[in-house]
């Protein structure tokens, strides 16, 4: 059996299918398993076990069509591939629910589900099931020692993750700033500022406003997606905006501090099966203002993030960080090795 799993973008989506690919070897242990995605994104699924070729958009020429077209993109650009398939099945988004709770703040959401089971779902008619470990990134043994070597000391490691490709689902810098020299102050700690290079003048931003910046080490746009996966893998919690780098921490079981703006539950992108605490303010009668995020607060006040208290903020990060101990991953029962 051969069967093609189709999600083009972006991080943290790539990183909710895994789970999927998971269950779908599980029951068809002998399928070739392929998956196709664009470029940038195909380092995410590099060593993973249940995929036999991980093409991209670039270099897609299969030589036979898939017994089974899996399409948990579900747009204009990936229905193209569906004539590769005898048959295909493709997630649901019920985007008609996002328009209502935006728009006019109607929630047809029946409690939480996460994106992972509304993917599983397009696959009920295989009697696909999922089990119940969360999201996976495969890390060789290099990357991982690459992680392990900017930790100095025995000082406890902060993980932050400020950036996201939206500015309604980005916590201020000035608060970030504001709270991590609250947490040094009580803490000896120390923080990694990690995201790619479009989040890098926002990490020299809370640089430039912390006092003591000697256990404050800025790692943005500097390392490659799967060199911060290892940096991720060796830090002791995470602070995390609602962003791809979010999903990756919770594919390490990392204690997570999760900071939702514009965001809300419902859409399904809380971190699977990884403990995490979330802070938002709810109640606010202009939230959500977008199932994407916005350039902009269209209210102009932005309190969905500034209304955040700074000092819950930081106890729930002194939480995280007193619940780190050793996980499953760093005792080598899911040390994701390739």
């Amino acid at each position: 059996m051969r069967v093609l799993v189709i999600r083009l973008s972006s991080i943290g989506d790539i990183l909710l299918t895994t789970p999927i690919l998971r269950a779908l070897k599980a029951k068809f242990q002998h399928a070739e398993i392929d998956f196709l995605t664009k470029p940038s994104f195909k380092q995410l699924l590099e060593g993973n076990p249940a995929l036999t070729t991980i093409f991209t958009t670039e270099n897609f020429e299969p030589k036979q069509r898939y017994d089974l077209v899996v399409d948990l993109q579900h747009s204009l650009a990936s229905r193209k591939y569906h004539r590769l398939g005898k048959k295909t099945v493709c997630y649901q988004k019920e985007n008609w629910k996002k328009f209502l709770l935006v728009n006019f703040k109607v929630n047809w959401y029946r409690g939480y589900e996460s994106v992972v089971e509304r993917y599983a779902k397009s696959l009920a008619p295989f009697e696909v099931r999922l089990d119940e470990k969360g999201c996976e990134v495969f890390l060789n043994r290099e990357e991982l020692d690459f992680g392990k070597s900017h930790r100095t000391a025995e000082k406890p490691v902060l993980a932050v993750c400020f950036g996201a490709r939206h500015f309604t689902k980005r916590f201020p810098p000035e608060r970030f700033a504001s709270a991590l020299k609250q947490l040094l102050e009580k803490n000896p700690i120390d923080i990694w500022l990690l995201g790619g290079k479009e989040d890098a003048p926002i990490a020299d931003e809370i640089v430039s406003r912390m006092r003591s910046k000697s256990s404050v080490k800025n790692f943005a746009g500097r390392h490659t997606l799967r060199e911060t996966a290892a940096m991720l893998a060796h830090a002791d919690a995470v602070l995390s905006n609602d962003t791809g780098l979010m999903h990756m921490a919770a594919a390490f079981q990392k204690p997570m501090v999760v900071l939702f703006g514009s965001s809300v539950k419902e859409f399904g992108f809380l971190p699977y099966k990884s403990p995490f605490q979330l802070l938002e303010v709810e109640g606010l009668n202009c939230r959500p203002c977008s199932h994407i995020g916005r350039e902009a607060c269209p209210k102009s006040h932005f309190k969905c993030m500034r209304d955040i208290s700074e000092s819950g903020l930081v106890n729930a990060v002194e939480i995280a960080l007193k619940q780190s101990g050793i996980n499953d991953y760093e005792r080598g029962e899911r040390e994701n090795l390739c």
